[in-house]
């Protein structure tokens, strides 16, 4: 009969003195002091209130998201690095313990083991559970992320072309609403689209030539805008602050790409009505910010040199070449 089930015995003998088994229970005493307290020092990190996230400069996730989308994704992508670096400490643990506990100590050959259930147990049904928690929580984030309503407060259609954007205040969604006001940018000036706080709000894509695509880090979006008729739609639940924020061009699109900045500017609800009422009355963008106090042009980016000139496309050396 083989004792405990899994274990068989060497056939060289083991030399189990009392002076041996003190040594290791020191040694076993000792291992778990040091684990308990690295335990108890992570736990007392965490219970500590501390903001993980801004501590470790979000894990490489852009921070100061203005939309509850936005700190959804936040958290998601926090809990799911916590839980990662949890399991690697685990393991990296369980590496460094039975480096240490079953490094050699002599010829003596040591217990050998065929299975061990639990052990096996753990790291066939730990893995799952992880992933199917992971992939819960991904799920319902990415449904409430991808939820549009029927009728949001405020629709804006926005269109990309090389290399710059146009924003159409629409009164109504889909492409059969009408435009009600409209920005355009320039290679002068940097076009600003101006949104309300505390109201739902749909942005509708589409390109006239290219695929571009439509990125604020603050609002966590970055949508692809296709030419044709496909209309890329998503929509966030309000803008939580008033701020002005940089948004750019994300996909590759020719020599300007990198160009093609617009800014996001929040405002009240109140300042947003009448922006929009100036804009239909036949103002300006940058006199209907001026009308309610806003600064007139982009805050956050401003326009860039293109160089379109004649030394850009070296006419002169042309010229020499010829004659």
């Amino acid at each position: 009969m083989v004792a405990r089930g899994s274990e068989v015995q060497p056939s060289a003998v083991r030399h189990n003195t009392p002076q041996n088994a003190a040594r290791r229970s020191q040694r076993r005493g000792a291992g778990r002091l040091v684990g308990l307290g690295v335990g108890g020092a992570a736990l007392l990190a965490l219970l500590t209130g501390c903001d993980v996230g801004r501590t470790f400069h979000g894990f490489g996730w852009p921070q100061g998201g203005v939309t509850p989308e936005a700190n959804k994704m936040y958290s998601l992508w926090i809990a799911s690095v916590i839980a990662a670096l949890a399991v690697g400490v685990f393991v990296w643990g369980l590496i460094f313990w039975c480096i240490i506990r079953y490094r050699k100590r002599g010829e003596e050959l040591p217990v050998q083991t065929r299975f061990n259930m639990p052990m096996e147990f753990l790291y066939t049904i730990a893995p799952i559970l992880v992933v199917a928690v992971l992939f819960y929580y991904t799920a319902v984030v990415q449904t409430d992320v991808n939820r549009v309503s029927k009728n949001p407060d405020v629709t804006v259609e926005v269109v990309a072309f090389k290399w710059n954007w146009q924003f159409n205040y629409r009164d109504g969604v889909g492409p059969d609403a009408n435009t009600i006001a409209s920005t355009l940018g320039t290679t002068e000036v940097v076009p600003v689209l101006v949104l309300p706080t505390n109201r739902s709000i749909r942005f509708e894509e589409t390109s006239k030539d290219v695929i571009h695509s439509f990125w604020v880090p603050e609002l966590l979006f970055k949508r692809d805008l296709f030419p044709g008729k496909i209309r890329n739609v998503f929509e966030v639940e309000k803008l939580q602050t008033e701020g002005a924020w940089v948004g750019r061009c994300a996909e590759l699109c020719g020599t300007y790409h990198s160009m093609m900045n617009f800014e996001v500017r929040a405002v009240s609800p109140e300042k947003y009505d009448r922006f929009l009422a100036a804009k239909r009355e036949g103002k300006t963008t940058q006199e209907a910010l001026e009308a309610i106090g806003e600064p007139p042009l982009a805050t956050t980016t401003h326009p860039f040199d293109t160089r379109r000139d004649e030394q850009n496309f070296n006419k002169t050396s042309a010229a020499g070449v010829g004659n």
